[in-house]
């Protein structure tokens, strides 16, 4: 199917940190990097991106590494450092200094993670769906439960399991993580035609196989993960949030380590009703937040 119409996106493509990565752009102004997370791909900020540009920024939405039609990793790698390493290097890229940098699910650990490496080229940060997990809350059963597919994953048979029956695990998944969208058959669809391209699969379950894999893991990785583990980030950062998302998501958002990790000044923001993916669910209520932040 023909991908979504957003008016005067632009496409382009652009090398960064050895990846050859593909983009949707639109605007013109300071540089607002968009990154998505899984199981997605840059349309998830289809409407963010008009809003963005709209405001005077030049809003780009990258395909993360591995999903088409970005390059997958030539050496297989998907460790969560190199994610934070890819938005760093995006940035320069790009032919920017400094960026805004908004993420979702594995987007919004990369651009924290860019942020606590280059704090410098960080501007302001934004932060869809996600928290901070700490050891007590890491065991917690139904914390557990909600991160179920990060462990399937570790399965040889988790491509065909998500494979099958033209990627229902897809949907599945989305509508598990935001029960109360009632989700257009356009997006996934959409979702379902990047999937099927080939080695897209492995790439988005690699991200998950790299927590557990040493091979992943060389002398520039450890430093970098040992920064990023440690913190804090040093910018301003909004943190939006649903009450909707998977079990014990909000007490992670809710964690008062939060603060100390994000010690630029942190504002939290929870929108009743909304689920992991709810940029795409309410647009309407998540956009004006974003750009009144960005604004000040």
């Amino acid at each position: 199917m023909a991908d979504f119409n957003i008016g005067s996106v632009r496409t382009g493509s652009v090398r960064a940190n050895g990846i050859n990565f593909h983009y949707l752009e639109m605007g013109d102004g300071p540089l607002a990097i968009c990154l998505h997370g899984f199981p997605d791909h840059a349309w998830s900020f289809r409407h963010l991106l008009p809003d963005l540009a709209a405001a005077g920024f030049r809003a780009v939405a990258p395909f993360m590494r591995g999903y088409a039609p970005t390059e997958a990793s030539a050496d297989g790698r998907y460790h969560s450092a190199l994610m934070a390493r890819d938005a760093v290097e995006l940035i320069g890229a790009l032919g920017a200094d400094r960026a805004y940098l908004i993420g979702n699910d594995w987007g919004a650990g990369a651009v924290v993670g860019a942020t606590a490496l280059a704090p410098e080229k960080v501007i302001k940060l934004v932060t869809i769906a996600s928290g901070r997990v700490d050891r007590e809350l890491s065991l917690d059963f139904q914390y557990l439960q909600g991160t179920w597919h990060g462990f399937f994953f570790q399965r040889p048979d988790a491509e065909e399991a998500v494979a099958h029956n033209d990627y229902a695990f897809v949907e599945e998944w989305w509508r598990w993580a935001s029960p109360e969208w009632d989700i257009p058959a356009e997006p996934l669809e959409s979702i379902r035609s990047t999937f099927r391209k080939p080695g897209v699969v492995q790439a988005a379950l690699g991200y998950y196989r790299a927590r557990y894999d040493a091979s992943q893991v060389d002398d520039q990785v450890r430093a970098d993960q040992a920064v990023i583990q440690a913190g804090p980030v040093r910018v301003p950062t909004l943190a939006l949030h649903g009450t909707r998302d998977r079990p014990r998501r909000l007490e992670s958002f809710l964690s008062s380590g939060m603060y100390s990790y994000f010690s630029g000044g942190l504002e939290k923001v929870i929108i009743p009703g909304t689920g992991h993916f709810m940029h795409q669910e309410r647009p309407e209520e998540v956009n004006p937040k974003i750009l009144k932040f960005l604004a000040r």
